[in-house]
């Protein structure tokens, strides 16, 4: 089994620390030199020299599409995982591929699937989201105005780099269909990025869901809860419990285990997967969101 790694940094060494443990054969398109696998400078050579069967893209946010379109140019046919965003915008020109899959791991927490498995058949009254960290300690020992976090232009900003609870509030409560939100960079933190939202919106499952998300909180935390017409549930990423009214549940997980649980869902399609068109819908509502917070006013759903 041989996999393509294009871009080399924190996440695309994490994917390809846990393929290595799984067996694969590793190359990447990357000017680290830190890279402990072969490297190329094209993706051409390296698809053309390797033949992977898999392909990461794992590089910043706004040459997600200029890479996959070198990628599928050269003619690969394999499987393709894309980091979350999808794109920095919603492409008109990028056709679905049913090939392509986006890499919202939350997806795979066991939190996750057991609140999947609570929720099923239950009328839903409302939720909240809320994920927060101060940026300047999400890298230790780097200096957090180099990052691409704190550049706009590079794709960066607490909206996408946060878009989890976006894509797990439709995962767990259905498409959105309206939207409207708060945000922007609030904060003395040196970016030009995003650096809080606040948004509401209606999904096809929660007729009211907030979430909130932030560069700013200095105690890290992630989470949600979920009101339905039998019960309460509060989930909590950090501490990794899910209580249900008085009952709580644990899980104790690693830091690689949801991105391991994806990567064996790619090997066999799994159907919770991320699809191109749900990752597509993210940026869709990414777009909204801003949209919303510019005009001071409801977006609806295309």
């Amino acid at each position: 089994m041989k996999a393509l790694i294009i871009g080399y940094g924190s996440i695309g060494a994490r994917h390809a620390q846990i393929l290595d443990s799984l067996g694969y054969s590793l190359a990447c398109v990357t000017s680290n030199p830190s890279c402990p696998y072969p490297i190329f400078s094209t993706i051409a050579e390296a698809v053309q020299t390797t033949s992977p069967s898999l392909a990461i893209i794992s590089n910043a946010t706004v040459e997600h599409l200029p890479s996959l379109t070198m990628l599928m140019d050269t003619g690969f046919t394999g499987l393709i995982l894309v980091e979350k965003p999808l794109f920095d915008e919603p492409y008109a020109l990028v056709p679905p591929r049913d090939t392509i899959r986006v890499a919202y791991n939350l997806r795979f927490h066991p939190l996750v699937t057991r609140t999947r498995e609570l929720l099923t058949g239950q009328t839903i009254l409302n939720a909240q989201f809320h994920v927060g960290q101060y940026l300047p300690d999400w890298r230790p020992g780097t200096d957090y105005t180099t990052s691409y976090s704190a550049s706009r232009a590079q794709g960066g900003g607490v909206l996408r780099d946060l878009s989890h609870e976006l894509d797990l509030s439709c995962f767990l409560l259905g498409c959105w269909k309206r939207v409207t939100a708060i945000g922007g960079h609030f904060s003395d933190l040196r970016i030009d990025s995003d650096d809080q939202f606040s948004i509401l919106m209606e999904t096809a499952g929660c007729p009211a869901v907030t979430i909130h998300m932030d560069y700013l909180s200095r105690t890290t935390r992630r989470g949600f809860v979920i009101t339905t017409q039998e019960f309460c549930l509060q989930a909590d990423f950090i501490a990794g419990t899910l209580t249900m009214d008085t009952t709580t549940e644990e899980f104790s997980i690693d830091r690689n285990t949801t991105y391991e649980n994806q990567l064996r869902a790619m090997m066999v399609d799994n159907p919770h997967l991320c699809s191109f068109e749900q990752g597509m819908n993210v940026v869709q509502l990414i777009q909204a969101v801003e949209k919303s917070a510019h005009t001071n006013t409801w977006i609806t759903a295309p």
